[in-house]
């Protein structure tokens, strides 16, 4: 039997998907009480921890452009086998792909493939009969998207929800399944690159992001949503199947408040090509876990806590020498920063401040944001030749004061990378990027996990 898929959309950024994806959630699993995988579509690492903190299930990704359709389709299946309900939180507006010219890459394109109701998610903090229009615009645009209910966001009250609802009778055959009130306590914080990580929220703080999501519940009509979902209150009754991992080797992976930008499945796949994973803190920890055959850091926010990162000396003179002794290292993003000499610029800092120094570069921090998927070919006498590697960036910094004999992994065919040709500094066999790659292509791990296998019979 199928899972039903709800999608939640906006009309563009900013609308409070994330809000109303919480709320859904929570209202699904503590007044319903259904078992819920949640998703997030495109590139992103930090909404899904919001997920994980109101589900108790690592959320998953579904993009099109790193994954393909069938990769997306294949992903649902997998991780929808033991649950009632899959809730999925768009990105951007409802159409907003990678072009303007056609659906692809967007929520819209993401709920056709997997047959998902879509609930439209709509401020209305500065209109009232104009919401109305905006709706049925929405629902008209494209008559294959399924939209089958409105939630309005930001209502200022009783009268400015009376002034929408009339306008909706008798011209939107979608109901409003959910009025959520203005409150400036419903606001969810944010930094230069979204909503601060879960993972870096203390228990107050948790404590907060709970009570938005049971209080913007409250306004959702859970009756109708049921309904149109048709899971009835008898819920699928389904076999739990767990996967063996043949773990072999033992890979470091970074994981604490500066670096956390991790998909799950990309976890997952190192441990099915034989990676048994070890989690070590870069701030809290003095040295590399031992016997490590090789070494992930993810992206994250190395610039917030530089200081604390810089003073401890003895972790960063852990990776670079395990890093000049051949440990494979992959690192992406914040990890690629990490490894520079030094970052410099991010708010009070008035000079750089020293990091690991594996990469003869420093990193600069900028107010100008670089986003992009991306698309490489890699080359290398270490990692192979792999072709039509697909990814996105997403980062306020920039890499300066490059070495002119500088090893570069990818040539870029989409993004900007390093330095908009390139992407990818090779070291040793440390291979760090901006660009952030998806595993569901497996070619890049796979051939790194045989670079640590053998790495480890040396």
């Amino acid at each position: 039997m199928r899972t039903p898929a709800l999608l939640i959309a906006g009309t563009t950024s900013g609308v409070g998907k994330t809000t109303v994806s919480l709320a859904i959630m929570y209202g699904l699993r503590h007044k319903v009480g259904c078992s819920i995988q949640p998703f997030k579509v495109g590139p992103d690492f930090i909404d899904p921890s919001y997920h994980k903190m109101i589900t108790g299930k690592d959320s998953r990704t579904l993009d099109a452009w790193m994954m393909g359709s069938r990769g997306i389709i294949k992903n649902f299946a997998d991780s929808t086998q033991d649950v009632d309900v899959a809730v999925i939180e768009g990105v951007m507006g409802l159409y907003d792909g990678i072009s303007g010219k056609s659906n692809f890459a967007s929520t819209a394109y993401v709920a056709k493939l997997l047959k998902a109701q879509i609930i439209l998610v709509i401020d209305a903090a500065k209109a009232a009969r104009s919401i109305a229009a905006m709706a049925l615009g929405y629902i008209q645009f494209d008559k294959e998207t399924k939209i089958v209910g409105i939630i309005l966001n930001n209502v200022s009250g009783a009268r400015h929800a009376k002034y929408i609802v009339e306008a909706f009778k008798n011209m939107i055959n979608v109901p409003i399944l959910g009025i959520i009130h203005r409150s400036k306590l419903a606001k969810l914080k944010e930094r230069h690159l979204g909503l601060i990580p879960a993972n870096e929220l203390g228990v107050s703080k948790k404590r907060d992001i709970l009570m938005i999501a049971r209080q913007a519940s409250e306004s959702i009509d859970y009756e109708n949503l049921m309904k149109l979902l048709k899971i009835g209150d008898v819920k699928k009754a389904r076999i739990k199947t767990r996967k063996s991992y043949n773990a072999k080797i033992k890979i470091g992976v970074a994981l604490d408040n500066s670096f956390n930008f991790y998909y799950h499945e990309n976890l997952n796949s190192l441990r099915l090509l034989g990676g048994d994973l070890e989690f070590f803190s870069p701030l809290l920890e003095k040295e590399l876990p031992e016997g490590i055959s090789g070494l992930i850091i993810g992206g994250g926010f190395p610039e917030i806590l530089a200081n604390k990162l810089s003073t401890n000396y003895s972790m960063r003179k852990s990776i670079k020498t395990a890093a000049e002794q051949g440990l494979p290292i992959y690192a992406e993003c914040g990890g690629l920063m990490y490894l520079t000499k030094a970052i410099r610029g991010y708010k009070n800092f008035k000079s750089p401040i020293r990091m690991v120094g594996l990469i003869d570069a420093q990193t600069s921090m900028s107010e100008k944001l670089t986003l992009n998927y991306t698309k490489a070919d890699l080359q290398s006498s270490v990692y192979g030749r792999i072709p039509h590697l697909k990814g996105h960036e997403f980062h306020y910094s920039g890499i300066q004061d490059i070495p002119r004999d500088s090893k570069y992994a990818y040539t870029l065919k989409r993004g900007y990378g390093i330095d908009g040709k390139h992407d990818g500094f090779l070291v040793y066999n440390t291979l760090a990027s901006y660009m952030h790659l998806h595993f569901h292509d497996a070619r890049l791990p796979r051939n790194w996990v045989h670079i640590c296998k053998s790495y480890s019979r040396k």
